[in-house]
């Protein structure tokens, strides 16, 4: 949810941004990297934000700067990033941040502890998930954003600086993105695994076309096929005999089935992934 939410932020902005992958990845190795050198899982959490924001940083510069196509910046990032912590990883302490529950919530039978019982980092979404809705619909940012995702041109007319929107957007979306893999290293797992992210960052993308470019819709994507993978995880813990290659293959099967029904259903920003050049219609 945390890179879904960065993402469908740098969508509505016009930029797909595939490097959503490496920016989980990433941020999941820097998170336990610096939690180990320094003991602390929340000063691990900010390196993985950071780095997120570096992989950002670079794949805005070469996208909207220079010019260089986005997919192409996205992919190369994608396999450098999965090179590097590969080569890099080794067997790590486990870390993970302090869990908050909630008194009287985590008590309910069945949702309790899965909703109010968790690690404290969780918690943001409360205030995320409304921050990015007002930031996007509702604020002069967000309007100049989305005109940047709609129509460049006639937003250049009025003034506004198209690419730099866009370069701002995917920052937000390598902040999200380095936190999201942050929290599933020193969160939900604890240590840091080669390729971890196994592809989730594709599922993101997947999730906010699934949700029609809302955020509602995005974040209910997100839902459903972490409905999927758990599910995974928890047939064969209750004794059910599944095969286990379609088990793992299930979240991308869905993700590949929502995309083929949904994607031509709904609209997404009209100059999605589209460069954009002054005076060039």
């Amino acid at each position: 949810m945390f890179a879904a939410i960065g993402e469908w932020i740098a969508e509505r902005a016009g930029t797909l941004n595939i490097s959503v992958e490496a920016m989980m990845l990433g941020g999941a190795f820097t998170a336990v990297t610096g939690a180990v050198a320094t003991g602390s899982p929340e000063f691990g959490l900010l390196c993985g934000i950071v780095t997120g924001l570096v992989v950002a940083l670079i794949h805005a510069n070469l996208s909207h700067r220079l010019s260089v196509n986005t997919y192409v910046v996205g992919l190369t990032l994608n396999v450098l990033v999965l090179g590097l912590t590969s080569y890099l990883a080794d067997k790590t302490e486990f870390f993970q941040v302090a869990k908050v529950a909630i008194p009287w919530l985590s008590d309910l039978p069945i949702i309790g502890s899965a909703l109010f019982d968790v690690r404290w980092t969780t918690y943001l979404l409360i205030a995320l998930i409304p921050l990015a809705w007002w930031l996007v619909q509702r604020s002069r940012w967000g309007l100049e954003a989305r005109a940047a995702g709609e129509n460049p041109q006639s937003a250049d007319v009025t003034g506004i600086h198209v690419n730099k929107r866009r370069r701002q957007a995917l920052l937000i979306c390598g902040l999200l993105g380095g936190l999201a893999g942050a929290h599933l290293a020193v969160a939900e797992v604890g240590t840091f695994n080669t390729n971890m992210t196994a592809g989730r960052g594709y599922i993101v993308l997947a999730a906010v076309i699934f949700g029609g470019w809302t955020l509602r819709g995005a974040l209910a994507g997100c839902l459903l096929f972490g409905a999927a993978d758990a599910l995974r995880l928890a047939l064969p813990a209750l004794g059910y005999e599944l095969n286990a290659q379609l088990l793992i293959a299930s979240p991308y099967l869905l993700a590949l089935a929502a995309m083929f029904f949904l994607a031509k259903s709904h609209r997404g920003p009209a100059a999605l992934g589209a460069p954009f050049v002054r005076g060039i219609t």
